[in-house]
C-alpha cells in the first residue's frame, strides 16, 4: 500500500490499482446517473459549448480551453477542463493566496471577481457566474474522472492545509454541482464548505443527487442576481 500522493495525504491505495479499477467502488447507480444525464443533455450542451468557445477566441487571443491538474477521487490528479476566463498567462498566485486566507480566516468563500478581476476576459465574469466555463468537465465526467454531483475539485496547495477531517472529501469523486453549491456556495465559510461537503459523502444517495441536480439552476440564477446587486452602485442621500 502507498500514498497516491506525498505533498496531499490521502487515503491508502493498491500500488497495482489504476483509474478503472478506482471507479468500481463508485456505486453504480451514480455513474448510471451521470451517463444518463450526460447522454440526455448532449444536444443541447454540445451546440452551446461551440458557441461558447466561439466567444472565447473572439474576445480574446489563446485556447478557447484551460486545462488545470486537480485532486480528484481518493487523491488521484486528473486534468481539469474548463473554458478560459482569463487572459493567457495570467498570474494565478493572486487566487492561490486569496484561497488561503479564506480557508485560515472564516470569511465568506466569495471569489475574486466577485469585487472585479483585471486578469478576465470580456464576458469571463457572466460565463463563470452561470457556471458556463465549467461545460468542459462533463468530458471528464465521461471519463469517470468527476461525477455530476460531489465536491468540487480542489487544488494541490488547497489540501496541502486540509486539517485530517477534511481529507474524507476524497471518498467520493469531485462533481460540477454539489450540497454545498445548492446551499449558500459563496456565504458559507471554507468550515461551513467542508461540513456540507462531508455531509453529502457520508449520506450521497440516487435521489439526493437528483435533488441536488434539480437544485443547481435556481442556485445559479440567484448567484448572478447577488453579482449583479454587488455591481451596482451605491447612489448617495440628497
Amino acid at each position: 500500500m502507498i500514498y497516491e500522493s506525498t505533498d496531499c495525504p490521502q487515503r491508502l491505495v493498491s500500488q497495482a490499482e489504476g483509474p478503472a479499477e478506482a471507479r468500481r467502488d463508485i456505486p453504480r447507480w451514480k455513474r448510471g446517473l451521470d451517463l444518463a444525464c450526460v447522454l440526455v443533455a448532449a444536444p443541447l450542451v454540445v451546440p452551446l459549448g461551440l458557441l461558447v468557445a466561439l466567444m472565447v477566441k473572439l474576445v480574446s487571443p489563446g485556447p478557447a480551453l484551460f486545462q488545470q491538474q486537480r485532486v480528484g477521487y481518493r487523491g488521484r490528479r486528473f486534468t481539469c477542463l474548463k473554458f478560459r476566463t482569463m487572459a493567457v498567462n495570467a498570474d494565478t498566485g493572486v487566487h492561490a493566496g486569496h484561497m488561503v486566507h479564506l480557508m485560515k480566516s472564516g470569511r465568506p468563500m466569495a471569489k475574486l471577481d466577485a469585487a472585479g478581476d483585471s486578469r478576465l476576459i470580456v464576458g469571463g465574469w457572466l460565463l463563470r457566474s452561470c457556471g458556463l466555463d465549467e461545460l468542459p468537465q462533463l468530458i471528464n465526467v465521461l471519463r469517470g474522472e468527476m461525477s455530476l454531483v460531489g465536491p468540487r475539485p480542489c487544488l494541490a496547495y488547497e489540501c496541502e492545509n486540509y486539517q485530517p477531517r477534511h481529507w474524507q472529501r476524497f471518498e467520493t469523486p469531485p462533481g460540477l454541482t454539489g450540497f454545498w453549491q445548492v446551499n449558500g456556495k459563496n456565504r458559507t465559510t471554507f468550515e461551513e464548505m467542508m461540513d456540507l461537503d462531508l455531509y453529502y459523502v457520508k449520506h450521497k444517495t440516487l435521489l439526493l443527487d437528483l435533488g441536488i441536480i434539480a437544485r443547481t439552476i435556481p442556485a445559479i440564477v440567484q448567484q448572478v442576481i447577488d453579482q449583479r446587486r454587488k455591481e451596482k452602485p451605491v447612489s448617495c442621500p440628497q
